[in-house]
């Protein structure tokens, strides 16, 4: 089967790329490094002839309200009408638990609209919402400091590993269409700001991590349970911990890659536009 990946040299797309081929697919990692640009539609009618599913785990470079609209609404239309012209059988859109929840946020408002598209379109389709990744726990820190400490809401999550998102991604994406959504989720559940504090201890990061249930996630005020799943998400197996002793973890991925995941989801100096 032919599995065209939108964003597949990103975290995300390059384990999910890597995780079909060794399953027999042929998957096509599809991203402007690979000379297709799903904003530009460059490189898109070539990428996706003969394809049977079209994957969607690209993010915006820029979290600016208004940026980040144009970013998914442009890219979705795109890829759907690209896709309806090819007779592609299948879209699937990496997204976010809680994203419904989280509309105060300019990203989540963008994700929703991206969700909407998909949904009204003629291709049929499966959403799947990923709770955070641990690997960007980090960047979840950085993006939350206020007068040098990290301030973050003591709220529950479920966050799981990026091999775990690419495996649960890749399983749906070789099934049939749900026309609908699916959930995917760690094995643990956690308070944000502690476990956010052991992911710094681990790394040495000396900055004090602050309970503040004031505090913003990407701009969103959050309830206790506004970043779980619900009861029927599927669970990825690799707990924090083994995570942790993982060689990849001890060293924060300097480009990572959302989708969000839950998401925030990316560690990049333009999180200052929203938050």
């Amino acid at each position: 089967m032919k599995i065209v990946v939108i964003g597949g040299t990103g975290l995300i797309g390059s384990k999910l790329v890597k995780k079909l081929q060794e399953h027999g697919h042929e998957a096509v990692a599809a991203s402007p490094n690979t000379g297709v640009n799903s904003i530009t539609g460059e490189g898109l009618a070539e990428a996706l002839k003969g394809a049977s599913v079209v994957v969607d785990v690209s993010n915006s470079p820029s979290w600016e309200d208004a940026a980040v609209m144009k970013f998914f609404e442009t890219s979705t239309r795109n890829l759907l009408s690209y896709e309806a012209a090819a007779s592609v059988g299948h879209h699937v859109a990496l997204s976010v638990v809680g994203t419904e929840r989280l509309s105060e946020s300019g990203y989540f408002r963008a994700k929703i609209a991206q969700e909407k598209l998909i949904k009204s379109s003629p291709v049929p389709y499966s959403i799947v919402h990923a709770t955070q990744f641990f690997e960007f726990l980090k960047g979840l820190a950085d993006i939350s400091v206020v007068d040098g400490k990290v301030h973050l809401p003591p709220v529950l999550f479920q966050p799981m590993a990026a091999d775990d998102v690419a495996a649960g991604v890749g399983r749906i994406a070789v099934g049939q269409p749900v026309n609908g959504t699916v959930e995917i989720a760690g094995p643990e559940q956690f308070r944000v700001d502690e476990l956010v504090k052991r992911r710094l201890a681990a790394l040495k990061d000396p900055r004090e991590v602050i309970a503040d249930p004031n505090a913003l996630y990407a701009g969103a005020k959050l309830s206790e349970r506004t970043l779980v799943p619900g009861n029927n998400a599927r669970l990825g197996e690799i707990r924090f911990e083994t995570w942790l002793t993982q060689s990849g973890a001890q060293i924060p991925s300097a480009h990572p890659q959302p989708t969000g995941v839950a998401e925030v989801t990316k560690e990049r100096e333009s999180q200052k536009t929203a938050s």
